[in-house]
C-alpha cells in the first residue's frame, strides 16, 4: 500500500503558510504567487489552522464577509486534521472523504514536513491500480 511519506518523496515537500493575522488579501496573493489551494496557518512552528480558497469562498457566501483587510483567522478552518507519513493513501482519502476537506497538512515527530492534497491522493490511487494492473498483464501473459 502506498504511504503518504511515499507520496511525499515523488510530490515534494514544499508549504507555503501564513500567519493568522495576515490579511486575507495577502493570503489570496500567495495562493496565486504558488499556484496552491490552501495554506497552513502558523504561530510560529505551531500550525493552527488551515486556509483555503473554499474556506473564503464559504465564508463570503454564508457571512456576506468580503474584506480583504480581515484576518486569516476570520476564516481558517480550525482545528486542522492531519496525517503523519507512516499513514496510507486508503486512510488520507477515507479522512478527507469523511470531512469533506482536500488539503491534510502532514505531520512527523511534531514538525510540519508536508502537505498533500486530495489531488495528490487521487494520482497516487491510479499509480497505485496501473501498477496492478500491469503487473497482472505481466503474471497473465508470463512477462517479466
Amino acid at each position: 500500500m502506498a504511504t503518504v511519506r511515499r507520496l511525499l518523496q515523488s510530490k515534494g515537500t514544499d508549504v507555503w503558510s501564513i500567519s493568522p493575522d495576515d490579511t486575507i488579501l495577502s493570503a489570496l496573493n500567495l495562493m496565486a504567487d504558488k499556484n496552491v489551494g490552501a495554506l497552513v496557518v502558523c504561530e510560529g512552528s505551531h500550525l493552527i489552522g488551515i486556509f483555503s480558497e473554499r474556506d473564503y469562498a464559504r465564508k463570503v457566501a454564508r457571512d456576506r464577509k468580503t474584506g480583504l483587510d480581515l484576518p486569516v483567522s476570520e476564516f481558517m478552518t480550525s482545528p486542522v486534521f492531519y496525517v503523519n507519513p507512516d499513514q496510507t493513501i486508503e486512510e488520507c482519502m477515507a479522512l478527507m472523504t469523511e470531512h469533506h476537506f482536500r488539503h491534510l497538512p502532514v505531520i512527523d515527530h511534531d514538525k510540519l514536513t508536508g502537505l498533500i492534497s486530495i489531488g495528490d491522493v487521487v494520482k497516487e490511487v491510479i499509480s497505485d491500480h496501473e501498477f496492478t494492473i500491469q503487473h497482472l498483464e505481466n503474471y497473465i501473459t508470463g512477462k517479466k
